[in-house]
């Protein structure tokens, strides 16, 4: 199984936020998840960001691989 951590759509019409979870390669974007790490809200000001670092270090140990946006918003 190809893991990989990306964010998947919440929010009503035009307020989306995402949350950051851990997921099988092959599934959906909004589709079952393994495991929910933090989330992202890009529509206040500033954008609140919240993640868990130690599971996402873990994850990334394990072999999953980050999505591009992802990657960018957690450095």
């Amino acid at each position: 199984m190809a893991t990989v951590v990306r964010l998947t759509r919440m929010g009503r019409k035009k307020r989306p936020f995402y949350r950051i979870v851990v997921t099988d390669s092959r599934k959906r974007r909004d589709s079952g998840w393994i495991e929910s790490i933090g989330y992202y809200n890009p529509m206040l000001e500033p954008e609140v960001i919240k993640f868990d670092a130690q599971r996402l270090a873990y994850w990334k140990s394990v072999g999953a691989k980050l999505s591009d946006r992802v990657a960018q918003i957690t450095k």
